[in-house]
């Protein structure tokens, strides 16, 4: 059965399983952003209970993150790298199946909070004569795709055994 209180217990979990995972560093970006497993417990909360409280979980684990020591040049920049960014990945539930398509949409849209945060704020990383844009795309993708391609593996790896779960 599906209560309140039981998804609010799954979503805290989820919010914390991110903070740990985003310690665990599997590869470590020179200006920012990691290859971690820290999207696959939000990912799978939000297939489990949909949009609305994906978000809400991925927000919070966000304002977790930014509170433990983010890095902000910005209000607006620590909005789009933190609580905008993981709370995005709540519309995986858009798409549940085929699971992929889901955690795609998911990603892609975390991905596309920090594009916007490197080009806006970060934009003077980028060699001279470069088109902002294309380097934002290109940095941050270096390890976005890298995080989804493990999300698409791990959430197939045990998908089957969470849907079995009660909800």
């Amino acid at each position: 059965m599906r209560t309140k209180t039981r998804v609010l217990v799954e979503g805290a979990l989820a919010v914390a399983m991110t903070v740990a995972f985003s310690h665990l560093k599997l590869w470590r970006m020179p200006q920012g952003g990691s290859v971690t497993l820290e999207n696959i417990p939000l990912l799978l909360f939000a297939l489990r209970h949909g949009v609305k409280w994906g978000v809400g979980a991925g927000f919070v684990a966000g304002l977790v993150q930014l509170l433990l020591g983010g890095y902000v040049v910005h209000p607006i920049q620590a909005l789009l790298d933190y609580p905008l960014a993981f709370g995005v990945l709540g519309i995986a539930a858009l798409i549940r199946k085929p699971l992929w398509a889901g955690l795609t949409l998911g990603s892609c849209g975390r991905l596309i909070c920090h594009v916007l945060s490197g080009v806006v704020f970060f934009g003077s990383y980028a060699p001279e004569g470069t088109n902002v844009w294309l380097y934002s795309i290109v940095y941050n993708s270096s390890y976005m795709v890298p995080n989804l391609a493990l999300s698409i593996l791990v959430t197939y790896m045990v998908w089957k055994r969470l849907s079995h779960i009660n909800q």
